[in-house]
Order: structure tokens, then C-alpha cells, then sequence
């Protein structure tokens, strides 16, 4: 039994980043070196992306063969884009995760911590959900995937204020305020006809969400049910403590649902783990929990 060969969970470790983030080349350097000292029966493939979706594209050409382990070095964006690539092959043995390197890491801040080449030797690989939406709307049908959160109103618009006002602490704060300040509500109509204004509304996998609030104190991805954290059209200030109260308190127990569906009244922006999307007027909009639909580490 001592002499006795394992067999490895995945054929080879592939690992998809932007080459255009300063310090990535020495980083995916260290890694690859790190994983093929440790275990130097490994393939090591790294894959560099060359414009934006181009993840997505890399992910599902690696998830259509073979056990790959596909590692994201990046942020919740581009893991976004990776989960996505795999969701697209229709059947797979690739198992995702991410290393951090963006300017948003939620999902692996919010995630077990272990450490990666004694997770790729041990193979044991867990399930966790994603949040699949569906639009529908005018220009046909649109599905995509998030693995940590999905925001409409307030968040999406920080993210933008963010982007647009800097990176650090202190100039994102100040751009959450000037957001807090511009913002107008938005209005959603229910399956039975019923209307309702909201300033806010988040629907998330995770805890942890716009880098600095938390949302929820249930932190359990595959449970086969998501957080739904709202906030209804009301003063400024009742947004700007709420948004301290996530910074500093969290926001407490949401409630939690398995699906959420409305049409929008007008356009709004809405934010898919961190990466922004545009949503038209009269679009029919259906978030569900995809059960254990992502296999990870």
C-alpha cells in the first residue's frame, strides 16, 4: 500500500489572465514554477487573453476535453467570464476556481481559503450554485451566469462611479458619494401586475459584495437559494446609512428565494459580478439559483 500510485484528479492545470496587468507576466511565473515544484507530474498550461470576452472563449475551448482544473487569475470580472466559458460547454469535467489579481475579489474573499497546490494534490473538488439570468426582451433572449451577485440601481452605479473616479480607499468612498447624490429610483412591475420603486436591489450568492460591504450573514453557495436585498425608493439618507451600515455592520439575515422574476419600467444598469451591463425598457428579467452547477476547489 505504501508504493501505492495515485491518480490525479485533473489531466493539466490551465490558466487563463490579462497580460496587460502590471506585474502579471512575474506572477503567472511564480505560480506556474510554485505548481510544477510541488508537483512536477502536472501540465501547466497559462493562456493569455487578448481583448475583452476573450476568457470566455479560452475557458470553453479548455472545458470541452479531458479533467482541466481552469484557474482564473484575476478579478471577480474576469472569473465571471471563465464561469461563463464553462457554463457554455455542454458537457464537461473542468473544475474553476480563482486567484485573485483585480480591483475586485469578492467572491474569493467571501470563499474557504486553501491552499492551492495541496488542494490540486488532495482532487477534492466541491460544489457550489451560480446565479443563472435570463433577459428577454425586444432583441430576443440572453442567459448568463454569475457567481457571487447580480445588483440593479445603486450598486451597478457604483461600480461606474468607481471607474470613473479612481482606484483607493479613499477616491472610491468619495465616488460612492457623488453616486449616492445622482442617483434616481427605478421601477420594476411583478408577475400580477403590481408595481414598485427601488433604489436598490441585490441579488446575491455571497456575502461580500462591492468590495467594502456586507451584505448578508448567511454565507452558503450551494444551498440552492439566493439573498434578496432590497431597498425601496426612499430619501438620500436613508441610502447613504444604509450603504454605512454595510461598510461598517453588515446589512444582517435577507431573505432568501430560489428564483426572482420582474419586468423592467425603464432602462436600467445592472451589474453581473462586477462587470456592468445595460438593460432595456420592457426587458423580462428571471434570476435562479443553478443548483451545484459549478464544480470548484
Amino acid at each position: 500500500m505504501g508504493n501505492e500510485t495515485l491518480t490525479p484528479r485533473f489531466d493539466r492545470v490551465v490558466l487563463i489572465f490579462n497580460p496587460a496587468r502590471a506585474g502579471m507576466a512575474a506572477r503567472i511565473g511564480d505560480l506556474k514554477h510554485e505548481l510544477l515544484t510541488a508537483l512536477p507530474d502536472l501540465t501547466v498550461e497559462a493562456q493569455a487573453t487578448g481583448f475583452a470576452g476573450h476568457a470566455r472563449d479560452l475557458a470553453r475551448e479548455a472545458a470541452v476535453g479531458g479533467s482541466p482544473l481552469i484557474i482564473s487569475v484575476s478579478g471577480d470580472g474576469g472569473y465571471n467570464e471563465v464561469v461563463n466559458g464553462v457554463m457554455d460547454a455542454s458537457s464537461t469535467r473542468a473544475v474553476c476556481t480563482v486567484l485573485p489579481a483585480g480591483n475586485a475579489n469578492d467572491h474569493f474573499r467571501s470563499m474557504p481559503v486553501r491552499q492551492l497546490t495541496e488542494a490540486i494534490r488532495e482532487g477534492s473538488v466541491r460544489r457550489m450554485d451560480l446565479l443563472r439570468i435570463t433577459l428577454r426582451g425586444e432583441k430576443g433572449q440572453q442567459v448568463q451566469y454569475a457567481h457571487s451577485y447580480i445588483g440593479f440601481g445603486l450598486t451597478p452605479l457604483m461600480a461606474i462611479g468607481i471607474e470613473k473616479g479612481g482606484k483607493g480607499k479613499i477616491l472610491e468612498l468619495l465616488s460612492v458619494a457623488r453616486t449616492l447624490s445622482s442617483l434616481k429610483p427605478f421601477e420594476l412591475e411583478r408577475a400580477d401586475g403590481a408595481t414598485a420603486q427601488f433604489d436598490s436591489l441585490v441579488l446575491a450568492n455571497i456575502s461580500r459584495m462591492a468590495k467594502y460591504g456586507t451584505v448578508s450573514e448567511k454565507n452558503n453557495p450551494n444551498d440552492g437559494q439566493f439573498e434578496v436585498v432590497t431597498l425601496p425608493h426612499s430619501g438620500r439618507w436613508k441610502m447613504a446609512l444604509m450603504t454605512l451600515r454595510a461598510v461598517t455592520l453588515g446589512l444582517g439575515r435577507q431573505p432568501s428565494v430560489s428564483s426572482y422574476a420582474f419586468t423592467t419600467r425603464n432602462a436600467i444598469p445592472c451589474q453581473i459580478d462586477g462587470e456592468v451591463v445595460h438593460v432595456p425598457a420592457n426587458t423580462h428579467v428571471l434570476v435562479e439559483s443553478a443548483k451545484h452547477a459549478l464544480t470548484t476547489i
